[in-house]
């Protein structure tokens, strides 16, 4: 149990780490090329998604036993702080669009954190 309370932490500081990182990114990229809003939009999804599928792997390694379930729990750890800053610090709750993004984001979580424990498992001969 503690392995995978470790393992979550392991997750979710890179989860952290890495959006801070592209968002800063994305900024620059945003300020200094003519790159529209719409376009933007889905490359930050697709930046999260990715984000979100090597959080969970991280977790799986870490965990090295049930990888679907730290996966899921990285995810939604993720989508739980982000509806808390959203809902206390905007007054603001998901809209229908933030629901399905978050459902793909927890899904990567998920398949990332499967794959993370079968990533570096020796055979059993």
């Amino acid at each position: 149990m503690q392995r995978q309370l470790i393992a979550l932490l392991y997750g979710w500081i890179f989860i952290l780490l890495f959006i801070v990182v592209s968002s800063f990114v994305l900024a620059l990229v945003l300020q200094f090329t003519t790159i529209s809003q719409w376009m933007l939009s889905w490359v930050a999804f697709s930046v999260g998604l990715v984000g979100l599928f090597i959080g969970g792997m991280i977790t799986g390694i870490k965990g090295k036993s049930k990888g679907w379930v730290v996966g899921g729990l990285t995810g939604l750890g993720f989508t739980l702080f982000i509806f808390l800053v959203q809902y206390l610090g905007y007054q603001n709750g998901f809209s229908m669009q933030q629901m399905l993004h978050h459902t793909g984001f927890i899904l990567a979580a998920i398949f990332g954190g499967m794959i993370g424990v079968n990533l570096f498992q020796k055979d059993a001969e």
